[in-house]
């Protein structure tokens, strides 16, 4: 949605920005936009086996580093 402001007769810069805004806080543009911004998107399937896997294999590893005696 876009919003347009047109200069009025002797209207200062000051107050058209200032109009600009007011419209701009009515028509809640700012406040849909700071909510989309922090959305934390849905990892894919993939990236989610790919790191179902690395866990296991880190697992893995620090158990057997374990029964090494190498770590604590």
């Amino acid at each position: 949605m876009a919003l347009e402001v047109k200069r009025k007769e002797k209207q200062s810069s000051r107050s058209l920005v200032r109009d600009f805004s007011k419209r701009v806080r009515k028509s809640g543009i700012l406040v849909r936009a700071k909510k989309r911004k922090n959305i934390i998107r849905e990892k894919s399937a993939q990236l989610r086996k790919r790191k179902a896997l690395r866990k296991i294999e880190k697992v893995k590893f620090y158990n057997k580093m374990k029964k090494l005696g190498i770590q604590k």
